[in-house]
């Protein structure tokens, strides 16, 4: 069974979705790399007990990563039925954690919220995912 007979040819913009995710986490962990040698973290060191704006800037980075496998595993499956939908609300989340983390790295972190669209992607996703669900158990 050849996969590109079994995927919606739009399951393509998911996948540009995952590569865009792959993106934003990379630029994340370079700031994260940038700020340990600015406010001089040493490895394993995970936070500075001196440096606040360090913090923020590698928390941005961790709460991305804490929620990033959920975010996977409900954007595949929403993408399975609704790959366009998912690409967009996918497309959407990404774009909020670099909202997110840039608010972040003022070293406020109440200004982290400015990524709080992103939660139109993430319950979006989850919803779908919630359908396709519903609709394999035959309730709709």
């Amino acid at each position: 069974m050849d996969i590109l007979t079994v995927l919606p040819s739009s399951f393509g913009y998911v996948i540009f979705t995952y590569l865009y995710s792959w993106i934003m986490l990379g630029y994340l962990a370079v700031k994260v790399g940038g700020a340990r040698k600015k406010y001089n973290v040493q490895y394993p060191t995970m936070y500075s007990d001196k440096e606040q704006v360090f913090n923020c800037i590698q928390r941005a980075h961790q709460n991305t990563l804490e929620v990033y496998p959920q975010w996977l595993l409900f954007q595949t499956i929403a993408a399975l039925v609704y790959p366009l939908s998912a690409a967009v609300l996918g497309a959407i989340w990404v774009t909020s954690r670099f909202s997110y983390a840039w608010g972040y790295y003022t070293g406020d972190p109440a200004k982290r919220m400015r990524g709080a669209y992103g939660y139109i992607g993430y319950f979006g996703v989850i919803f779908l995912s919630i359908s396709v669900a519903l609709q394999l158990l035959g309730v709709f």
